[in-house]
């Protein structure tokens, strides 16, 4: 059976962001699912370089279905946050204990779920001190691991980050 990675994903994502992980997860064959607003939407990077359609809908997405869950930065996850649905689905991630990994501004959509008080993490500096203010453990490493999570901070440490999910995966 093909082991799925489930990326959240909404207009403005961070491209490098998006397509490092993808790619690596699609080279190590992993099945990866788009999750937008609505199934076929087309989704475009912020720097333009990079345009992808969402291959399931945020109804219709199933965590359990899922191995892990990827969350990109850019302006995604702070529009994504605004929508109940993907705040629900994060958490759901999060109850099942499964692997969780966000990158840059990805973990505005943690904060938003109620799920980094007492947990260790990075994100993007201005993001940082939104961590701390909702009770997180901050450290600014290119990948911090707290259990199944997995966090970074920028585009820079996106080859470390990649290498820690799919250590994950492997796991």
């Amino acid at each position: 059976m093909a082991r799925k990675v489930a990326i959240l994903l909404g207009q403005d994502f961070e491209d490098s962001e998006f397509k490092v992980p993808y790619d690596r997860l699609k080279a190590e064959g992993f099945e990866v699912d788009i999750i937008g607003r609505e199934a076929g939407e087309e989704l475009r990077g912020k720097k333009g370089k990079v345009t992808v359609k969402a291959t399931r809908s945020i109804a219709d997405a199933r965590p359990r279905e899922y191995d892990a869950l990827v969350i990109p930065g850019g302006y995604s996850p702070d529009k994504l946050r605004a929508d109940e649905r993907f705040v629900r689905v994060v958490r759901e991630f999060d109850a099942l204990k499964k692997p969780l990994a966000a990158v840059c501004h990805g973990p505005q959509l943690l904060i938003t779920a109620g799920l980094v008080k007492g947990r260790t993490l990075t994100a993007w500096s201005t993001i940082q001190e939104d961590l701390r203010q909702a009770g997180a453990n901050v450290k600014d490493e290119p990948v911090v691991k707290d259990g199944l999570w997995i966090t970074s901070r920028k585009p820079e440490d996106l080859e470390q980050f990649a290498d820690a999910l799919i250590a994950a995966l492997r796991s």
